[in-house]
C-alpha cells in the first residue's frame, strides 16, 4: 500500500526504477547530507542540481535533518524527489507572520534589518514550533516530575511521524532501489549506530531518531534502545561511507550545514554561532586526508604483494593485508554553505519561508558552480588514488590529489 494513501506494509517491495544513463563514469556514487535543521534546504537544491545534471546517487546517507531529506530523496521515485522535497520545505516554512517579515526586511535595507526580522521569526518558532514537525510541550518540561513522558525535551516531535508517512515510501526504501543509511547515538551505551537497508528494515522512528537532538527533542526508542540525534557524535555519514568497503570507484558529494572554517568572534553572539560551527562541523578535510593516507599505505602494500615470492604471498600475514586492499578509486567531492552575515546563532532553527528559498538557491548555485567542472565527475587514473574538490570553500583549495 502507497504510503501516502494508508498505513505501510514494511517489507513490501517497491517497483524498481528503469535504469537511467548516469553523466559520470563512477560505478558508485554517494550522497552524504549532513545535519543543521533549517540549513538543510540547502541540501535540496544541491539535489535539484545533481537531479537536473543526471548524477544519480546509488546510495544516500544523513545526520539529523540530512535524514530526513535522505529518505524523501531514497523513498521517491526520481520524477517526484524534488516536488516532495518541496512539499517539505513548504510545510515547515508556512508564514508565521502574515508576511510581515518580508515587508520589514524590503522597508529596511540592509544586513542588521534582515538578522533582526530573522531573529524575531526564529523566536516565533521557539515559542509556536514547525508545522509537520514539532510543537513546544505544555505544560513545559521542567514542569513535570522526572520520568514522566515529555519531561525529557521542550518540544513533541509526534506530528513529524505522519509527515514522513506521507512523503517518504518506505517500502521503496527497503526494497533497496538505494542503499540508505541514517546514523543516531545510543544514550544508554553512547556509541554510534547506524541504520542501513542493507542489514535493517527502515522506518519513520529510524528517521527521528537521527534528528533527536536533546534536550528540544526526546529519544526515540527502536527495538527496545532509545537514540538520540547522530550529530551528538559525527554530524556526517563519511566516515561510514569510507569504512564500508565496495570495491567501487567511488564519487562522493559531501553536502556541510556548517563552516569548519570561520573568523574570530568579535562579540558574544559571533561567539554562539562559531561555537555551533565548530561543534557541528564534519571536519571532512581531517577524515579525507587519514583516508588518503590508508589508501597511499594500500598502494604500498599491493606493490609489494606483485614481488612476493609465492610462498611469502601465502601467508596469514600476507592474505590478512590483501583482504584489506581496496583497489578503488574515490573522488571527494565538499559542498559547504556558508552562511549569510545576518544569519545569527538561530539560523538551524529560523524556518521562515524566505530563508527556506535562499537556502535552496544557494544549494543549486554551489552544486552547480561545481558541476561544471568536468574533472569532479571523471575517475582518477591511477589505482588507490583519491581525489578531493572544494569549490564552495573560498580559502579551500580547488583540487588535492594522492
Amino acid at each position: 500500500m502507497n504510503s501516502r494513501t494508508g498505513p505501510k506494509r514494511r517489507g513490501a517491495v517497491a517497483p524498481p526504477e528503469k535504469p537511467k544513463p548516469n553523466a559520470t563514469a563512477f560505478e558508485s556514487v554517494a550522497l552524504l547530507l549532513q545535519g543543521g535543521g533549517a540549513l538543510g534546504a540547502y541540501q535540496a537544491g544541491v539535489y535539484e542540481a545533481l537531479l537536473e545534471a543526471e548524477v544519480e546517487p546509488t546510495w544516500i546517507a544523513g545526520i539529523s535533518i540530512g535524514a530526513i531529506n535522505s529518505a524523501i530523496i531514497a523513498g521517491n521515485p526520481r520524477e517526484t524527489r524534488v516536488a516532495r522535497l518541496r512539499e517539505f520545505w513548504e510545510l515547515v516554512s508556512q508564514p508565521h507572520d502574515g508576511g510581515w517579515g518580508s515587508l520589514w526586511t524590503d522597508m529596511l535595507n540592509g544586513d542588521a534589518a534582515r538578522g533582526w526580522v530573522n531573529q524575531l521569526s526564529a523566536g516565533q518558532i521557539m515559542a509556536k514550533g514547525v508545522p509537520g514537525f514539532f510543537t513546544p510541550r505544555a505544560p513545559p518540561p521542567f514542569l513535570r516530575p522526572a520520568g514522566v513522558a515529555g519531561a525529557t525535551s521542550w518540544y513533541d516531535t509526534s506530528a513529524l511521524k505522519p509527515t514522513l508517512e506521507r512523503l517518504v515510501d518506505f517500502d521503496r526504501i527497503n526494497a533497496k532501489t538505494m542503499r540508505f543509511s541514517v546514523g543516531a547515538v545510543n544514550v544508554r551505551t553512547g556509541n554510534f549506530a547506524y541504520f542501513d537497508n542493507e542489514t535493517d528494515v527502515i522506518g519513520p522512528e529510524h528517521i527521528m531518531a537521527s534528528g533527536a537532538l536533546p534536550p528540544a527533542f526526546d529519544a526515540v526508542e527502536i527495538n527496545g534502545e532509545f537514540y538520540w540525534d547522530g550529530g551528538l557524535v559525527s554530524n556526517t555519514p563519511l566516515d561510514w561511507v569510507l569504512s564500508s568497503r565496495s570495491d567501487l570507484d567511488t564519487l562522493i558529494f559531501q553536502v556541510d550545514l556548517w563552516s569548519a572554517q570561520g573568523g574570530l568572534p568579535r562579540d558574544l553572539s559571533e561567539v554562539a554561532v562559531r561555537m555551533k560551527e565548530v561543534q557541528f562541523s564534519s571536519r571532512t578535510r581531517a577524515a579525507t586526508d587519514s583516508f588518503k593516507q590508508i589508501q597511499r599505505l594500500r598502494a604500498a602494500f599491493n606493490e609489494l604483494l606483485a614481488q612476493m615470492p609465492p610462498e611469502l604471498a601465502a601467508t596469514p600475514q600476507a592474505r590478512l593485508l590483501a583482504e584489506a586492499s581496496d583497489p578503488a578509486v574515490y573522488n571527494i567531492v565538499q559542498l559547504v554553505y556558508r552562511s549569510a552575515t545576518y544569519e545569527g546563532q538561530s539560523k538551524d532553527y529560523e524556518f521562515s519561508r524566505r530563508t527556506m528559498e535562499e537556502h535552496w538557491a544557494a544549494g543549486r548555485r554551489d552544486a552547480l558552480l561545481t558541476l561544471v567542472h568536468p574533472e569532479v565527475l571523471t575517475p582518477p587514473t591511477a589505482a588507490h588514488s583519491v581525489q578531493t574538490f572544494d569549490f564552495t570553500t573560498p580559502s579551500a583549495s580547488s583540487t588535492a590529489k594522492d
